[in-house]
């Protein structure tokens, strides 16, 4: 097989997944889109050089978090809040005003925090592969994920049960 239809039959299979955590770690449909685009287009060029393409979809989605992270970086902390976004893209995610009070401050934690909890825990990844995906150590996803929730509890005394 060709690298050309090897690269459309991985993006074929994993679009949904990875479009998802494009989406959440974006928060708009547009920018998902946008994001998720670029990153398989710059993975096309490099496919013939991915040696085991079984890790491909873990290079796409650190990918995905490293482009973010230099997006939030560009943007700051400037969010739309004045469309809010249809489900169609996003799975089994149920909107409740708690939820949606718990998203917007996981959107206002810094980068890397926010990564590693959508990792973590909207991607149901173990430490050890969301270590792998942000190309840290097991210890730093575990440092980050226990500060990003602290600034959640704080931030929010009324879901003190956050784990």
């Amino acid at each position: 097989m060709d690298h050309d239809a090897e690269f459309a039959e991985f993006m074929a299979a994993r679009w949904s997944a990875l479009y998802r955590t494009a989406y959440l770690l974006m928060g708009q449909h547009h920018q998902a889109e946008d994001l998720l685009q670029d990153v398989l287009a710059r993975t096309c060029v490099q496919w013939p050089s991915i040696k085991d393409k079984g890790l491909a979809e873990a290079y796409v989605r650190r990918g995905l978090v490293n482009a973010a992270s230099r997006q939030w970086r560009r943007r700051g902390r400037e969010r739309l809040t004045e469309h809010v976004p249809e489900l169609s893209h996003t799975g089994d995610i149920e909107l409740s005003a708690d939820k949606l009070v718990l998203w917007e401050e996981v959107q206002r934690l810094p980068p890397r925090m926010r990564a590693t909890l959508i990792l973590r825990y909207l991607e149901d990844r173990s430490e050890h592969d969301t270590a792998a995906v942000l190309g840290v150590s097991v210890g730093s996803v575990k440092s980050q994920t226990h500060h990003a929730l602290k600034r959640l509890r704080a931030a929010m005394p009324e879901m003190e049960n956050l784990r």
